[in-house]
């Protein structure tokens, strides 16, 4: 099962480095951080081609809101998060919060934005309806990376990676309710959930030079584990299709969930500043952005 690229690596303005990624499926745009040049790069999501950067600050996470297609980003300097129009890109409101941010999630049902602090012990959460706060988390450790909202509880699933675990956080009274533990994980970075099997995935170091995948199901329980060479950042997962994509190590990888374990079903070798990437729900296709040293880049990958 190969992956296949569907374009050549497109140019993209802007020498600097990338942190998140994530795809508009229905609109036909990816988007990325371009944290260096302090910009919300917006690419088409069939050609791979630039359309535009949005000033933002040096954002790190990005996430869609799939009723108005605008975007949320988080500043990693001004202690800020700000709502996006990618069409007439332009920053429409910007909120402050108390932390520089990192990742982002957004709950469309509740309209929440949720924002964990970069090597910090809070979460932020502002209502997108007036960009204003509703409260903060207080989180166990010290970093806190990726984080995923069950569309069903609507609880919050945080990696807290200095502590080797994860969290689960109640919506309504905005606290820790669960603490789950990776063992056999250091460093735990993506983390990621499969809406349809009810699967949690969580990857991270396991030794200098290998890692793990684990599977857990929402209760907590530990499914399975999956080894790995090197170390990934970011993951997506597809929850039609039950594949999950990483980056990192130069490479991306593909594991395929099904049901009753988790396996690698492919690899192909990137950009050794590949570290992110994003898959496309409605094709099937994954982005990966990296800043090199001629330049920054985006290609568009299937798997066959």
């Amino acid at each position: 099962m190969p992956i296949v690229p569907i374009t050549p690596p497109q140019p993209v303005a802007i020498s600097s480095g990338f942190d998140y990624v994530t795809v508009d499926a229905e609109r036909r745009r990816v988007y990325a951080a371009h944290t260096g040049s302090q910009t919300l790069l917006i690419v088409n999501a069939d050609s791979g081609q630039e359309i535009g950067q949005v000033q933002t600050g040096p954002s790190h996470g990005v996430a869609v809101n799939p009723e108005t297609g605008h975007v949320y980003t988080g500043d990693g300097e001004a202690r800020t998060v700000s709502e996006v129009d990618p069409i007439a890109q332009k920053v429409l409101a910007t909120t402050d919060v108390a932390g520089n941010v990192d990742a982002i999630a957004y709950d469309p049902v509740e309209h929440r934005i949720y924002a964990d602090e970069d090597d910090g012990t809070r979460m932020f959460v502002i209502d997108s309806r007036t960009m204003k706060s509703v409260g903060t988390v207080a989180l166990p450790g010290h970093k806190p990376e990726y984080l995923a909202i069950d569309p069903q509880s609507h609880k919050i699933y945080q990696n807290i990676a200095n502590l080797s675990e994860f969290v689960v956080i109640d919506p309504k009274r905005l606290t820790v309710v669960q603490t789950i533990k990776t063992p056999g994980i250091a460093n735990n970075h993506p983390l990621q959930l499969d809406t349809d099997l009810r699967h949690i995935y969580v990857g991270g170091r396991h030794d200098a030079n290998s890692g793990i995948l684990q599977t857990y199901d929402m209760d907590g329980n530990l499914l399975g584990q999956t080894n790995y060479a090197g170390r990934f950042d970011q993951c997506d997962v597809d929850s039609r299709t039950h594949n999950l994509y990483c980056a990192g190590d130069g490479a991306i990888t593909v594991f395929h969930d099904s049901g009753k374990q988790t396996t690698i079903v492919a690899r192909y070798p990137t950009h050794e500043d590949t570290y992110t990437v994003a898959v496309d729900k409605k094709t099937g296709t994954f982005w990966t952005v990296w800043a090199g040293k001629v330049g920054d880049f985006i290609q568009g990958f299937v798997l066959k």
